[in-house]
């Protein structure tokens, strides 16, 4: 768990809710807080433990980093592999290889921070800019007609690539989904989240009273059915391992299924008080113990 991501406080949280949970399932636990000095991460790990769990996030730790660091150390580890977690993080090509599957996607288009400045947008506002390659919604913002806060946001940007992405009006949906082994896996559920001040940015996804989670989601049958195939599809197509969460946009002023948006799968969905993974196994009556139980004893 930590990190050097901007998500390194989000995964101090996930990993030691998941360090309790373990013990309270009779494993024995070795907590690992992870800087970028891989000598002392190997001599953490000298002593080879039979699983590595994974609570990392973010850059370094979801993204394939990290997993190659273990495949060399020849060590299982819960969640997805390193080509599944590097093609995962980068989100233009996830949506590439998910689109290539069947699944609708946002329109979108990277660009560099030069492009940006130079004002040569390929898409009119509304839309979505965020940062090609982190995740828990860091560096993400809405840019409206008339908005003039670009240039700000670009004075700060400090995320590499950006993502600009059609601006899909509607509701928030997610979809957790676990491998099943032989290529096969399974949705758990559909929850839509309603964040307090409107945007479901870092703030809402991770403070107490943020946002509000919906479960199961008051959509249609065959919206919910839509999103959880598509949730596997991407989930297999991407090759992911053990536990991801797919999240969509649903545009409800749309006929039927038609308003449906992919954004994103996340290989290491968070595992905090307030994280939808914990909440949907819940639902489907499998509590934190037992989820954090079944991730080891799945682990690849």
């Amino acid at each position: 768990m930590g990190g050097w991501s901007n998500e390194r406080d989000v995964s101090m949280v996930s990993g030691t809710a998941c360090a309790k949970g373990l013990r309270e399932a009779g494993y024995n636990v070795k907590e690992i807080v992870v800087g970028r000095n891989l000598t002392s991460l190997a001599e953490a790990l000298s002593y080879t433990p039979d699983v590595v769990f994974n609570a990392l996030h973010g850059i370094g730790g979801e993204d394939g980093c990290i997993q190659s660091v273990l495949d060399i150390l020849g060590l299982k580890y819960t969640h997805s592999g390193r080509l599944a977690s590097a093609l995962a993080m980068d989100k233009q090509r996830s949506k590439h290889l998910v689109s290539a599957n069947g699944v609708r996607v946002a329109e979108g288009h990277v660009l560099s921070t030069e492009t940006l400045k130079s004002g040569a947008l390929p898409l009119e506002a509304p839309y979505i800019i965020k940062p090609n390659q982190e995740g828990s919604s860091v560096g993400v913002y809405i840019i409206r007609d008339q908005d003039n806060r670009l240039n700000e946001i670009l004075q700060n940007w400090d995320y590499g690539d950006a993502l600009v992405e059609r601006y899909i009006p509607g509701r928030e949906l997610t979809v957790s989904v676990m491998s099943e082994g032989h290529g096969k896996a399974k949705a758990l559920a559909v929850t839509e989240i309603n964040p307090k001040a409107g945007f479901y940015d870092y703030e809402a996804k991770y403070a107490d009273g943020g946002s509000a989670h919906v479960i199961p989601a008051d959509i249609s049958d065959d919206v919910a059915k839509q999103a959880m195939e598509w949730a596997v599809q991407s989930h297999l197509a991407l090759g992911c391992s053990g536990i991801s969460r797919t999240d969509f946009r649903y545009d409800d002023s749309q006929t039927g299924t038609d308003g449906l948006y992919y954004l994103e799968t996340n290989t290491q969905p968070g595992m905090t008080p307030t994280s939808l993974v914990p909440e949907q196994a819940a639902f489907c009556g499998m509590d934190f113990k037992a989820l954090v139980q079944w991730m080891v004893e799945n682990a690849d």
